[in-house]
Order: structure tokens, then sequence, then C-alpha cells
């Protein structure tokens, strides 16, 4: 997930800039030849032209601020353990780790601690895509359906012909979050890409929808290409040769790393060890990395070094070039004269303030990770930020006071409560009964063993109500099971807790005659039941 609004600098804008004499040349040098070369700080790209600079005393000053202000965010936060890495014109300058990587066994946090990325993921996996097509498998523009047997779209001439790009860029018209609930639900990821074509588009190429499961098909697709499973191809491609030999593809590698961090959660107020620990092998390509901040360091440096590793050509820059270039409105203006969001492949893609091109990518689960990183490519300075706590904001807040101080000098807003504010409401409960107390004047429900049966539906799949020790239960998918509480007349309700379902969470289900409409898997127009 993103955290904050960025900001881009428009063809327009640049156009601007070299009309009024941004490349150093103005009227006056064309019409009288000066005796000697004047002197200019102008960078002589008026593409990359900026008023921030980033100087290594800034840099250092902000390196030398990080401690005090990861402490000051965890104590606020009550985050049990951060990591951070830095990265500067191609030498790594930082690499610590904060607090306890389980609350449970205060085993402390250090540069070597793997964290579970997110969909920090996202932008590594976009990487493993460049490399791909440096071997040749595939191009950014080659259609998933190509290698990808049985792959389609609810418009079969989209689903033949959306791109690995329109994927990696979230404009192939799926709705946001497009088969989530499907792997809530316990469906493998074979199940999940092939119900994608179930689900109604928006305009192809012209809408934006972030996701998992749209850029999951896309790199289903290059591993089938290669002929190698998704995991195994971005060992083979970009961790083995760039030495991260801490960072996996697999939840099982996170899970048997005698470092590793475990997530957490808060319940009734108190931070504690995710009862069940969050396992995205199903959206592996999406949000199925883990690493640490060594290895991270390793791979955000070849990124700044436009593809180079220990000097070396890694990956040509010309296929990073659109990875890391606007492809999309992410975020629309939200009011006259702000400025938009875009995203890439894979990466979003700003400026500051100070008009220096900002990559980032935010990661976040509710059971327990909050990552991010930030590249300044323009001035080689880099920051990765990895928590092992519900996203809230922390790892956002500390990675835009360190690149403040490095473009300005000193901070230019508390960060902090900004973005823990926006990421408080990430995490506020599910449903329109949220709060609510049962009608004391509620109307009894009919014979239990009268919505007992089996109810289809083509992209969930059959819900079973069963009547179970005297009460309903509820079975969808793979896993799902919930009891159904009585609400009034013929409506009850269950009470999920997942990844999208934040603690306190309550649908209603609704049954009217051989219809039950299951609020939390309605919300976007799929949840519709039929006996």
């Amino acid at each position: 997930m993103s955290g904050n609004k960025r900001r881009v600098v428009s063809a327009v804008g640049v156009a601007v800039l070299i009309l009024s004499g941004a490349t150093g040349c103005t009227f006056a040098d064309v019409a009288t030849e000066p005796t000697a070369a004047p002197t200019s700080t102008v960078d002589p790209d008026p593409g990359a032209d900026a008023l921030a600079t980033v100087t290594r005393a800034q840099v250092e000053a902000a390196v030398d601020d990080l401690s005090a202000s990861v402490w000051t965010a965890m104590e606020a936060s009550g985050t049990p353990g951060i990591a951070v890495g830095v990265v500067y014109q191609g030498e790594v300058l930082y690499a610590d780790g904060f607090g306890v990587r389980d609350l449970d066994s205060g085993e402390p946090v250090d540069a070597d601690t793997v964290f579970a990325l997110a969909s920090v993921s996202k932008s590594i996996g976009a990487s493993v895509v460049a490399r791909a097509i440096d071997e040749g498998y595939v191009t950014w523009d080659t259609p998933v359906a190509d290698h990808l047997d049985g792959f389609t779209l609810s418009d079969p001439y989209v689903g033949a012909h959306v791109t690995i790009a329109d994927m990696y860029a979230h404009r192939s018209g799926l709705s946001k979050h497009a088969g989530d609930e499907l792997e809530e639900i316990g469906y493998d990821r074979a199940a999940i890409l092939d119900r994608l074509r179930l689900i109604p588009l928006a305009p192809w190429r012209s809408t934006y929808a972030y996701g998992n499961f749209d850029i999951t098909a896309a790199g289903e697709s290059v591993a089938r290409a290669a002929g190698e499973d998704w995991a195994d191809l971005s060992e083979r491609l970009l961790y083995e040769p760039l030495g991260m030999t801490s960072t996996s593809s697999r939840f099982a590698d996170l899970e048997s790393r005698d470092n590793r961090a475990k997530g957490h959660m808060q319940l009734d107020g108190e931070w504690v060890v995710t009862p069940d620990q969050r396992q995205p092998d199903q959206q592996s390509p999406a949000g199925g990395v883990s690493s640490n901040v060594t290895d991270l360091t390793t791979w955000l440096s070849m990124l700044l070094a436009a593809g180079e590793h220990d000097g070396e050509p890694f990956i040509q820059a010309s296929l990073l070039v659109p990875a890391m270039s606007p492809q999309i409105v992410g975020s629309p203006p939200s009011s006259f004269g702000s400025r938009a969001g875009y995203y890439g492949y894979g990466f979003n893609v700003g400026t500051t303030a100070g008009g220096l091109v900002d990559v980032n990518h935010s990661g976040a689960f509710l059971l327990g990770t909050g990552t991010v990183f930030k590249l300044l490519p323009e001035a080689g300075l880099g920051i990765v930020v990895l928590s092992n706590a519900s996203a809230n904001g922390v790892p956002e807040s500390i990675a835009a006071r360190f690149l403040d101080i490095a473009q300005y000098g000193a901070q230019r807003r508390d960060w902090l409560p900004l973005f823990m504010g926006v990421f408080e409401g990430e995490s506020e409960p599910f449903g329109t009964l949220v709060g609510e107390k049962p009608p004391a004047d509620a109307a009894p429900a009919q014979a239990l063993d009268t919505y007992a049966g089996t109810y289809a539906n083509d992209y969930f799949g059959a819900a079973t109500v069963a009547v179970v020790d005297g009460g309903l239960e509820l079975s969808l998918g793979p896993a799902g099971r919930w009891a159904l509480e009585h609400w009034t007349g013929d409506e009850f309700v269950f009470r999920p807790f997942s990844e999208n379902a934040p603690p306190g969470s309550i649908s209603k289900a609704t049954f009217d005659g051989d219809t039950l409409v299951l609020e939390y898997f309605d919300q976007h127009g799929l949840g519709t039941f039929t006996r």
C-alpha cells in the first residue's frame, strides 16, 4: 500500500524550464559570446533540475538523526522492532536495528533480521521481470495470456491483450484488491487467477486500481515463460547474483530463519505477536518477499546505479526507466492546485517539494508488517525502513524525516502524526453494524433449518449454511468458517478477522428466500449467493 500522495514534474513543466533558460543558455548568451565559461549550479539535464540540493554533509546529518527519529517513533506508536538501511552514492552509510523482533522472546532486531516486506515485493518483483526481459523471456509489452495458459478477463479482448506492463501498473481494469478475498478464504494462486475472469472491468488502460493478483498474474506469466516457479526465478535472476542470501519469495524460508521478525498487532489496546502469521505465498510476486536491510541496501544500490552491480551491467537501464517512471495517475489531485500521484511498473514515482524525483513503495500487512523504501535517484540516495507492526505510518515518517534533512537541512514538518493519522484510517473495522448493538425489539428468526442449504456463487464458490450445535454456521471456500449470530428477522451477522478485516469487523448475512447476501464479500457487488 502507499501512504501519501506523490508528486511529479509534468512534460509541460520540463518545457517551461527549457524555455526559461534552465539549461544555462539565455538570450544574452546567444547574442554575446562570454570571454570565460560561466559557472552554473543548474543540472545540465533540465528534466533532472531541482531546487533542493543533497550534500554529503546533509546526508550525514540525516544519518546522525536516525537513532533519535526511530526511538521517538517507536515510543509514540508502540512498534516493537525496526530496521533501517541507508545507501548514498554507492556506499552503505547505515544499517542497524532497534527494539525486538518478538515481544514474547525479547530477542533484538539487528541489520540481519529478516522481515516480511508485503508490497515492497512489487518493486522487487519488477526488478525480477526487468532481468527476465534482459534474458529474452518476455518484454514489458508481452500479453499475460501468451504464457499463462487459460488466462482471460471478463472482456475477452482485454484478457487476450492485457500486458505485463498493464498488470504492473494496475491499469488492467480489475477492481481494487481483486482476488484478495479469494486468498482470504483459502483458494490457491491458480484458482484465484482463473476467477479474475468473473470480475467486471473498468476501462482498460485508463483506470488505476491497486491490487495484488494483477501483479501476481503478470509474475506468474513471466515465470511460465522462463519455465520456472516464480520464487525460483526470483532467486536465480536477482537474489543469488546480488548476494541477497537472506531474501526469499517463500513464506517457508522466512519461517525457517532464526533471526526473523514476527508480525505484531494491537488487540484490546495491547501489542501482541499476531496469533496467525501472514502467509502470502499465493500472491508472492506482489507481497511474498522477505528480506533484511543488509540485502535490501544491495538491491537499492543497484537501482541507484541505473542497473549496475559491482561496476558491471546487471539490468539494462532502458528496462528500469519505464518501471521507475510515471505510467498512470495513481491518485488524482484531491483539490484545485494540488498535485497528482503516479505509478510506474511496481514503483510509486513522484517528486519531492524540492524538485527531486522520488521513487518509492510502501508495504503493509494488517497482521504485522509495515515497510517502505524511498530513492532520490539524481542524488544517489536511498533509505529502507522495515517494521514488525501492523502498518501504522512509522516507517514512512522515519523515511520522510530523513529525506527532509538530506535535502533541506531540517525536517519541514512533523511527519509522524500525519502518517500515523493516515494509517489509522486503514485499520478501521469493516461493516455497517460496527458499534451497533443488536436491536432490543429484534424480530424473531425462522426455524434455523429454513436457512440451511448450499448457496451458489460463481466467483466465491458455494456457501454452505448448516445447523451446528443449535446455531448456524457459514462455510465458504476451502477455509472460510464463521458462526452466524441472529440480529433481527432474517438478518444474521458474522465476525470476520483476517488481513482484510481488522479486529471488530462485523458483516451482515441477509437471507431473502433462496438468496443470501454476505455484506463483507459484496464490496465489489459479487456477494450474492443463490440456493
